[in-house]
């Protein structure tokens, strides 16, 4: 299992958090539906190594935000990085799932995470103002382009996990967006990437 972290940086204490995640939404998963039975299977890789992955990519800051949090992923994980670096820096999840607002609070209180939830709506949630901003299995790039403009700062920089049809939501953005675009392949899935946003604005 900890070996589908090759070339990341954990230490002991982040995997023991990694896995008192795993068991949480093991055991909160068939109440309240964080993710698929299939995917409940295999877990490990298809969420939270797929999470992991995102953490070296991102730029060291103060303020993260992460969009449409669900059961955690990526925004738990990368907040138990988060914690074992001892900064200051936190992270906010906006989720408007009252269910699933209460497991990710749930899970920041169980493993003292530097992170808030805020229950709303994204659109209707106040600008966040951060410097970087990340989201998985969402919605598409031109939707999550308007959240992005919404609540990054003009110079920040947005990490989303795209699966096969990235190229044609990048191509339909484009239409009403400018944008500068970084391709990281996804090392748990062949058919993904993870796209680096920066540079965004409207045409």
């Amino acid at each position: 299992m900890t070996e589908l972290l090759t070339g990341l940086d954990v230490s002991r204490e982040t995997l023991v958090d990694l896995k008192a995640y795993e068991a949480l939404v093991q055991k909160w998963s068939p109440k309240i539906n964080l993710v698929s039975k299939s995917a409940l299977n295999d877990l490990w890789a298809r969420h939270i190594v797929d999470s992991a992955q995102v953490w070296p990519l991102l730029p060291s800051t103060k303020t993260y935000v992460d969009l449409g949090s669900g059961g955690g992923f990526p925004s738990i994980v990368i907040a138990i990085f988060l914690k074992h670096l001892n900064t200051d820096a936190s992270l906010t999840m906006i989720e408007s799932d009252v269910r699933k607002t209460v497991f990710l609070q749930t899970v920041i209180r169980e493993l003292e995470l530097p992170a808030t939830t805020l229950p709303m709506r994204i659109e209707k949630a106040p600008s966040q103002q951060a410097s970087v901003l990340t989201a998985r299995a969402l919605a598409s790039c031109d939707k999550l382009f308007g959240f992005a403009h919404q609540h990054l700062v003009p110079d920040g920089t947005a990490f989303f996990l795209k699966g096969q049809k990235a190229e044609d939501e990048l191509a339909e953005a484009r239409q009403n967006w400018d944008f500068s675009v970084k391709y990281h392949p996804s090392k748990t899935d062949t058919n993904a990437v993870i796209l680096e946003i920066g540079e965004l604005h409207r045409v």
